[in-house]
């Protein structure tokens, strides 16, 4: 801040220093002026002048240095008092300008929750028509068109469940119900979600459960094993996805094993990151980035540690590590 100050006040300082020098030049070049008394006189301004800036230095910073030290979150009453008119200037900007971010910040909360609340109604409208298309499709006699419809169904269920879960995501911790969770069940119901798009892939499913109790969120562990599932089935072909569980260090382990086309090496540090999608397939338009993102953030919100090991062209596995009972405690007590 002292830097600061000098700075602001060069020109004064240069001025009274020009001034000082202007009169000793003088009584240099005026032999009638005796040199003694004048630099007694400089002498005399220049401490002067030294106090008088000290002094200015402690009145003038003061407002400043509260103002370097107040934290920007849009509350005015923690501003620091003015006690100058050009303070009040600073003082009346900064208010009026915060008043209208504040505004702005509440006009632009509101209209997002709007958004969300009507993406989430009319997701929900929507699904009373996928329904009845699903009824009306589980009625075609005509095996090979109601395999058709029924992966273009699905993938249109896919995609309206991810964007719901998306839009909950923020809210997550206030929808949690902590319980001990069946797996199998769990897995053959997500699995049988997958069915008509697997016997179109000729995709089958080999589940070896070991450990088949978790304590977890039934919904959030379902929207988890459901985007992995999904991601399997997605680059596979012809082929068997295993799903096992096991217990391990006091921990169980659920691993969704394909062998698909599998992930390279350099994308396996970014495959959670947001809106991240292969680099050796990056033509893929069906890909969004989002669903192994959103599985990512959901597994952090449940303690699941959530971990890959893939070989390009070979397969990939995802390991799910679910939390004991003592490390969910905080999310027990919400």
């Amino acid at each position: 801040m002292k830097a600061k100050f000098l700075k602001e006040r060069l020109s004064w300082i240069l001025l009274i220093v020009a001034v000082q020098g202007l009169i000793l030049l003088i009584a240099w070049l005026d032999h009638s002026i005796p040199i003694t008394p004048v630099l007694y006189a400089v002498f005399l301004t220049t401490i002067l002048s030294l106090a008088f800036l000290c002094f200015r230095y402690i009145k003038e910073t003061k407002f400043y240095q509260e103002l370097d030290n107040w934290t920007a979150d849009l509350d005015t009453d923690t501003l620091p008092t003015p006690t100058s008119p050009f303070e009040r200037i600073v003082a009346d900007t900064l208010i009026q300008q915060t008043t209208s971010l504040r505004n702005e910040t509440y006009e632009n909360t509101a209209m997002l929750e709007y958004e969300k609340d009507d993406l989430l109604a009319w997701i929900h409208e929507v699904k009373t028509p996928l329904t009845a298309m699903k009824l009306i499709i589980d009625r075609t006699e005509d095996e090979e068109m109601k395999a058709q419809l029924m992966y273009e169904w699905l993938r249109i269920h896919l995609l309206l469940d991810t964007q719901l879960h998306q839009k909950r995501m923020p809210f997550m911790h206030n929808d949690l119900y902590i319980e001990q969770v069946s797996l199998k069940p769990l897995m053959i119901q997500e699995i049988k979600m997958l069915q008509s798009w697997c016997l179109q892939k000729g995709i089958g499913f080999d589940l070896e459960l070991e450990a088949d109790v978790v304590l977890t969120d039934a919904k959030w562990a379902a929207f988890i094993i459901r985007q992995l599932l999904t991601n399997a089935v997605k680059y596979s072909e012809q082929d068997e996805i295993r799903l096992k569980s096991f217990r391990d260090d006091s921990h169980t382990y659920v691993q969704i094993i394909d062998n698909g086309r599998g992930i390279d090496p350099k994308d396996l540090p970014r495959i959670f990151d947001k809106g991240f999608t292969s680099t050796t397939e990056h033509q893929d338009r069906s890909s969004s980035g989002m669903g192994l993102y959103l599985t990512k953030q959901a597994a952090l919100a449940l303690h699941i540690k959530i971990s890959v090991e893939s070989t390009l062209g070979e397969g990939t596995t995802f390991t799910l590590r679910f939390p004991k009972r003592n490390e969910f405690e905080s999310v027990i007590s919400v």
